[in-house]
């Protein structure tokens, strides 16, 4: 019996069980005592959040329920390091909110509020725990990371539990301070490049390709894995981050803070795709700045999906995002680009294939700071802040700290 599962004192997954359901009861079993004078343990430490606010509302807790196994295809991570995102700036502050309760409910089935306590943190590098009875691909031990899908709890905690189909092998060139970097921005950008942009490592050769934004998250890595697919990359930002994008392989760079930036980009040769990481008046100018009639495409991550959403409700929200999403394709597709959205996507198979990208030292992890798990609300700040240089990452467990 391991130590995990002896944590978990019977709300487990019995090993008899044969379905889906058997499962779910078993994993809801109740609580029992391991010895005379041993008390079980149904708890952990985590950040929660109990409402949207400010830096305010993080609360450190050592009683945030222990995640179980609700589902044969699931497995508990134990967390050993964990980055933060813009996206949990946002999710804090409320951002969301409607779209990711009905993913989280879609029968509306639970009272408002019942997402609390939320745990944030959308990256994470840990260990395998335990594994529900259709998981075959991984087992307690594996070192792994994954992306965890907005709508369910985070990793700032001891445990999370995730899909195996979310999960991927950790690279065994990385450290889990250095791994947790990577999971959500490769997922996006694999996301947005590959399913939006239709590049991959046999196309990139002879592609000319523009990241305005090119020093977060999202930039630093997209920039790594186009040069290690062969692409020509050109990428905007600040003066002070030119040396970090260069040093990742960057061919052309260019300064924003110094004069209009689209005047300068305007005097360079066509591209065959821009990755949009800025948004707002970007879009009036960017999408003159590529290759007509060649299937060109442009991919901003900067989209009013979840605006709209907070604001009309799920139905009507959902109705105008895809009014504003049809209009701007069909506007743009007559003069000769293609327009698209891009979105995070979980996705473990494509972990796998960066995962290789990385061992074979094409990819590192950009750290900008480390915190331990004790000060976690001054990471929220230090990402707040913005003029990203990569990522911020907090170490979970105690040896990492160490």
């Amino acid at each position: 019996m391991n130590v995990f599962r002896q944590l978990m004192c019977g709300r487990w997954l019995a090993h008899g069980a044969r379905d889906g359901a058997a499962a779910a009861r078993a994993a809801r079993g109740s609580c029992r005592t391991w010895s005379s004078t041993a008390r079980c343990a149904t708890v952990m430490s985590a950040w929660v959040i109990d409402q949207y606010g400010d830096n305010s509302v993080l609360r450190s807790t050592k009683n945030a329920a222990l995640p179980i196994i609700d589902y044969p295809n699931e497995v508990i991570v134990k967390v050993h390091a964990a980055a933060l995102n813009p996206i949990d700036i946002n999710m804090r502050g409320g951002y969301g909110a409607a779209s990711l309760n009905m993913r989280r409910d879609p029968l509306s089935l639970k009272q408002r509020g019942s997402e609390f306590p939320l745990i944030l943190g959308r990256d994470v590098s840990g260990e395998v725990m335990e594994c529900g009875l259709d998981v075959a691909y991984f087992k307690p031990g594996d070192e792994v990371w994954a992306a965890v899908p907005p709508w369910k709890q985070g990793s700032l905690a001891e445990f999370v539990v995730l899909s195996a189909n979310e999960v991927s092998h950790k690279p065994k060139a990385l450290s889990h301070v250095e791994a947790a970097c990577l999971p959500y921005v490769g997922a996006t950008a694999w996301s947005v490049l590959v399913n939006s942009g239709g590049l991959n490592k046999d196309n990139c050769a002879t592609k000319r390709i523009l990241i305005l934004g090119g020093s977060g998250g999202v930039g630093t890595f997209a920039i790594q894995l186009l040069k290690a697919w062969g692409a020509h990359v050109t990428v905007t930002c600040s003066q002070d981050a030119e040396g970090l994008v260069r040093s990742l392989g960057a061919d052309d760079v260019v300064d924003y803070s110094a004069g209009p930036v689209e005047n300068k980009l305007k005097n360079l040769e066509k591209f065959d795709l821009v990755l949009d990481n800025i948004g707002g008046e970007t879009e009036s100018w960017a999408l003159g700045l590529l290759k007509p009639w060649c299937g060109a495409k442009y991919v901003t991550l900067v989209t009013p999906f979840l605006r709209n959403t907070d604001q009309l409700g799920v139905a009507d929200g959902m109705m105008q995002t895809g009014v504003t999403i049809a209009t701007k394709a069909l506007k743009h597709l007559t003069k000769g680009v293609h327009y698209r959205w891009g979105f995070f996507a979980p996705s473990g198979p494509a972990l796998d294939e960066i995962c290789e990208i990385v061992d074979a030292g094409k990819i590192r992890a950009v750290i900008q700071e480390q915190f331990p798990f004790t000060q976690v609300p001054q990471a929220f700040q230090k990402v707040e802040g913005g003029h990203a240089r990569g990522k911020t990452v907090v170490t979970v467990t105690r040896e990492q700290e160490e």
